[in-house]
C-alpha cells in the first residue's frame, strides 16, 4: 500500500461547493435554506476530517484474510447528524422496505465487485476493509461524502437534488476517494485535487458500466444522472463525454467544466477548482476508452488503475505527470506503440496535456 508519507486528510463531496454557493444565494428559501445548511454542515465536517482520519486509520481493525465478498453495513441517521446511526442492514441480510437502504447496500457491493473482479483489489484499502454507509443523513442534505471511514448519503431537498443513493456512480465516486486515500493519496488542491476528483469520476462511471454490462460506446458517461430534480434543466452533475454540458439552468447556471487545457480555470475556490478542472482528465479517459472500444474497465480502466496504485504517482502530481505515467503504464502492460499506448497518447494530446512521457 502506497501512502506517500501518510494520509492526506480530505473531506470529499460529490456536489461541488460552487453549485451550493449559487443555490444558497437564491431568493426562494426552498432552494437557499437547504443549500446554506449543507454548506455549513460540510464546513464543519471538513474541519473535523483531520482528527477523524488520523485516529480512525490508527485504530481500524485489521482484516487478516480478505474475503471474495464484501462486508457491508448500512446505517440510518434518521435525519440527524450523529454517525454512523442505527444499523438497518448487515451483510447477507435480505432487502427491507427502505429503497434508499437497499440502493446503498447494492452500490457498496457493485463497487466491491468492480475492484475485485476487474483489478483483484479486495475492497477500498486492498485488504478487505468493511464497507459502511449511512443514509438519511440530516434534513434536506444536498450531498454525499466519504469522510475517510465511511460513505454518507443525504436525501436531497427534492427541489434541486433527489436521493443521493439513486445514481450508482455517485456511490462509486465517493468510495473511490477511499481507494485514492489508500494509494496515491493525491493532495486535494489544484491539479492533484482535480486528478483526485477525476479518479473518482472515472471509476464511478466504470462501476455503473460494469453493473450494467455496458461497452464504452453504450455508456452515457454522465456522473450523477438521475440525481437532478425535474425542475432542473440538466442531465447530471458532470459529463465525461462532453464536459461543460451536464446542465445549463436558470438556478444552477451553466456547467463550468472545461474539456481541454485551453479553457483551464484558475481559481482559489473549490480547493483550486478540483471539481471544475477534473473535466480535462475525465475527457482524456473518455477519449481513451472510446478509442479502444469494448468494456472501458478492461484496457483503459486497467491503465488508470495501474497508475493510481502503482506507487509512482506523486501526491502532488500535475496533469502532465499523470499523463506521462498512463503512457508508461500502457506501454508496459500492452506494448510500446500498440493500440493502447497510441490511444492514451492521442487522448492527452486532444485535451492539450503534454505527456512528458516517463522513462520506461
Amino acid at each position: 500500500m502506497t501512502t506517500h508519507g501518510g494520509f492526506e486528510p480530505v473531506f470529499c463531496t460529490v456536489v461541488p461547493p460552487h453549485i451550493l454557493d449559487r443555490l444558497a444565494r437564491q431568493d426562494d428559501p426552498a432552494l437557499s435554506a437547504p443549500a446554506h445548511r449543507t454548506l455549513v454542515r460540510d464546513s464543519e465536517l471538513r474541519g473535523r476530517r483531520r482528527v477523524t482520519t488520523e485516529f480512525a486509520l490508527a485504530s481500524a481493525p485489521a482484516v487478516t484474510a480478505p474475503s471474495e465478498r464484501p462486508l457491508r453495513t448500512v446505517h440510518d441517521a434518521e435525519h440527524r447528524t450523529r454517525l454512523p446511526g442505527t444499523v438497518v442492514r448487515r451483510e447477507g441480510e435480505e432487502p427491507g422496505r427502505d429503497a434508499t437502504v437497499n440502493r446503498a447496500y447494492a452500490g457498496l457491493g457493485a463497487t466491491f465487485d468492480l475492484f475485485l473482479k476487474a483489478y483483484g483489489r479486495h475492497s477500498i484499502d486492498g485488504d478487505g476493509l468493511p464497507l459502511d454507509a449511512t443514509v438519511h443523513y440530516d434534513v434536506d442534505y444536498n450531498n454525499a461524502f466519504w469522510n475517510g471511514e465511511q460513505m454518507v448519503f443525504g436525501d436531497g431537498d427534492g427541489e434541486i437534488f433527489l436521493d443521493f443513493t439513486l445514481p450508482i456512480d455517485v456511490i462509486g465516486h465517493e468510495l473511490t476517494h477511499g481507494v485514492t486515500q489508500y494509494t496515491a493519496n493525491l493532495t486535494y488542491y489544484g491539479q492533484p485535487g482535480a486528478l483526485n476528483e477525476s479518479m473518482s469520476d472515472v471509476f464511478g462511471s466504470l462501476i455503473k458500466q460494469y453493473s450494467l454490462g455496458q461497452t464504452a460506446a453504450e455508456a452515457d458517461w454522465l456522473i450523477g444522472a438521475g440525481l437532478l430534480a425535474e425542475r432542473v434543466t440538466g442531465v447530471a452533475l458532470r459529463s465525461m463525454k462532453a464536459p461543460g454540458t451536464a446542465y445549463d439552468d436558470d438556478v444552477l447556471g451553466k456547467d463550468p467544466q472545461p474539456a481541454t487545457m485551453d479553457d483551464y480555470v484558475r481559481t482559489g475556490r473549490d480547493n483550486g477548482g478540483v471539481h471544475i478542472n477534473s473535466g480535462i482528465p475525465n475527457h482524456a479517459f473518455y477519449l481513451t476508452a472510446v478509442q479502444l472500444g469494448g468494456h472501458a474497465w478492461e484496457r483503459a480502466g486497467q491503465i488508470w488503475y495501474d497508475v493510481l496504485t502503482g506507487g509512482e504517482l506523486p501526491s502532488q502530481a500535475l496533469f502532465t505527470d499523470f499523463a506521462a505515467l498512463t503512457e508508461k503504464a500502457a506501454a508496459e502492460r500492452y506494448g510500446d506503440g500498440g493500440d493502447e499506448h497510441e490511444a492514451v497518447r492521442k487522448a492527452w494530446e486532444q485535451v492539450g496535456v503534454r505527456t512528458r512521457r516517463a522513462k520506461l
